[in-house]
C-alpha cells in the first residue's frame, strides 16, 4: 500500500502549517500604520479586538457582528470610500473591479478594454480592512447568506450626475483562501438600442412581442460576453414598442427599466422571490406577456422556462454556452437519457432563436461584439427533433436570407471592416477551418 503523508492545505503545507500560516497572516493583517489607514477609526478598534487564533469564516463571523454594531454614520463613510472605487470605474470606463483576499496583493484591480491591472492610486488595504469594508456594504440578510453559502450576489447603485443619473453595478462577495474578495461589474447606464446590434429584420421583428407573442429566445455566451446588455436592449425595445407587461427575474437585478408603454416588473432572486423556478411559477399568475429569466441554471429552471413558452408567453433567458449547437446539446444533456427525446421535441416546438455572442478586442481600442444567430426554421426544427444538431451549422452558414449567421461569418465581417485583427478572429472562432475558408 502506498505511504500516505500528512494532509496538505494551501500552498502544499501540512494542516498544522496551514493553520499557523493563516493565524499569523490574520494577525499581521491587522497591523496598519496610522498614516496608511483608509477606514474610520472604529474599524481599527474592531481589528485590535479579534480573538486570538480566529481566522477564515470565524473571523468573518466576528467582523460581521462588530460591523453591525457600529453607528450608521461610520458605515456610511466606508460606503463612500467604496463608491470612490466605483467612480474610478466610471471615469476609466472599466468593465470590472476586483479587490480583497491575498490574490489582489492589497490593491484594487480594474479591467479596462479587456485587460485587468492593479491601480495603486486607489490605496492599499490589508485583508482585515477589505473584509470590514465588504461587510459594510451588506444588509444582515445578505451577510447571513454569505456565511451560509460562502458567496453572495447583490446590486449596488451610485449617483453619477451629469445626465447619467444612477450607475448600477453587479457584485459578488466570496471567499478566496479563507478571506473575503469582491468582483464587481459596471452595468450600462442606459440600454443599448436594439438597432445597434445589426440584426436582420427577420430577427429584430422576432425579438418584439408585437410580431411574435410566444416561444423562447436564448442569449448565450461566456461570462462577460454582454448577455445582460443584449437582454436589456430587447426589454427596452419592447418597452418602447407596445402596451404589455414584462416581468424580469434576475440575481441580482441589473439595469432597472422605467415603465414606458409596458409595465416592467423587477423581481430579484433572494430578495423578492426565493428562486428562479418560484419566480416563473408565480409569474404565471401575474398576467405577463414577456418574461425575462436571468439564467437557466439546471433542468428544473429549463423546464420552467420551456413551460412558460409553451403556455403562450414570450420568454428570454441566457445560458453559458458558446454556440447555437452547443446550446441545444447542453439543454438536452441536463436531463436523464430516458427523458432526452421528449426534451428535444419540446425545445424544437418552443425555441424561436439563439444568439451566441463574444466580446473581442477591437483594433481601435475597446471591444466589439461578434455573434452567431440561429433562427428556428422547419429544417432546424426537424434537425433538433431527430438529434441531428450538427446539421444546423450548415443551415446557419447558408441562411443569411433568414437572418442567420455563423460566428465565423460574423468574424469575417468584422475583419473585413477592420474592426479586429486576423489573429483575434482566429483566436475566437469556434470553427477555425471554416474561417480559414472565408479568409482564403
Amino acid at each position: 500500500m502506498a505511504e500516505t503523508g500528512p494532509h496538505t492545505g494551501v500552498h502544499g503545507q501540512t494542516e498544522e502549517e496551514n493553520v499557523e500560516t493563516l493565524t499569523k497572516g490574520a494577525a499581521s493583517n491587522g497591523k496598519v500604520e496610522e498614516e496608511d489607514r483608509l477606514l474610520p477609526e472604529p474599524y481599527y478598534r474592531i481589528i485590535d479586538t479579534v480573538p486570538p487564533n480566529t481566522y477564515g469564516i470565524e473571523r468573518v463571523r466576528f467582523f460581521t457582528g462588530e460591523v453591525n454594531g457600529l453607528p450608521e454614520i461610520e458605515r456610511a463613510k466606508v460606503r463612500q470610500l467604496f463608491e470612490s472605487y466605483a467612480m474610478k470605474m466610471v471615469h476609466t470606463n472599466a468593465s470590472d473591479l476586483d479587490m480583497g483576499a491575498g490574490s489582489c496583493n492589497g490593491l484594487v484591480w480594474l479591467r479596462v478594454d479587456g485587460l485587468k491591472r492593479p491601480y495603486p492610486d486607489l490605496g492599499e488595504m490589508s485583508g482585515d480592512e477589505s473584509e470590514l469594508m465588504l461587510l459594510s456594504l451588506l444588509v444582515p440578510q445578505q451577510q447571513q447568506k454569505l456565511l451560509e453559502r460562502f458567496s453572495v450576489d447583490f446590486g449596488y447603485s451610485i449617483a453619477v450626475g451629469q445626465g447619467e443619473g444612477n450607475r448600477r453595478f453587479r457584485n459578488t462577495i466570496f471567499f478566496d483562501n479563507q478571506r473575503l474578495a469582491l468582483s464587481m461589474r459596471m452595468l450600462p447606464w442606459k440600454p443599448r438600442p436594439l438597432r445597434g446590434y445589426g440584426f436582420h429584420p427577420i430577427i429584430e421583428r422576432g425579438l418584439l412581442f408585437r410580431y411574435l407573442r410566444d416561444g423562447i429566445t436564448l442569449i448565450t455566451g461566456v461570462t462577460g460576453s454582454g448577455k445582460s446588455t443584449t437582454l436589456d436592449a430587447i426589454v427596452n425595445a419592447n418597452n418602447e414598442d407596445i402596451e404589455a407587461q414584462i416581468i424580469i427575474i434576475a440575481q441580482p437585478l441589473e439595469f432597472l427599466h422605467t415603465s414606458k408603454k409596458c409595465i416592467v416588473r423587477h423581481r430579484e432572486v433572494g430578495t423578492d422571490v426565493a428562486s428562479y423556478v418560484d419566480g416563473m411559477v408565480q409569474a404565471l399568475r401575474q398576467d405577463p406577456d414577456v418574461v425575462v429569466v436571468g439564467e437557466m441554471r439546471d433542468a428544473e429552471s429549463i423546464s420552467s422556462a420551456l413551460e412558460m413558452a409553451d403556455t403562450g408567453h414570450k420568454v428570454f433567458s441566457t445560458l453559458h454556452t458558446g454556440s447555437a449547437i452547443e446550446t441545444i446539446d447542453r439543454i438536452v444533456a441536463e436531463y436523464p437519457t430516458d427523458e432526452q427525446e421528449r426534451v428535444r421535441n419540446r425545445v424544437a416546438d418552443v425555441l424561436n432563436c439563439i444568439i451566441s455572442q463574444k466580446l473581442l478586442p477591437s483594433t481601435g481600442g475597446g471591444r466589439v461584439l461578434a455573434k452567431e444567430v440561429m433562427w428556428m426554421t422547419p429544417s432546424a426544427r426537424a434537425a433538433i427533433k431527430n438529434a441531428n444538431t450538427g446539421e444546423i451549422y450548415q443551415m446557419m452558414w447558408a441562411g443569411a436570407d433568414q437572418g442567420m449567421t455563423t460566428l465565423e461569418q460574423d468574424l469575417h465581417r468584422l475583419l473585413a471592416n477592420g474592426d479586429i485583427s486576423t489573429e483575434t478572429a482566429l483566436s475566437y472562432a469556434n470553427n477555425k477551418r471554416r474561417l480559414l475558408q472565408l479568409l482564403n
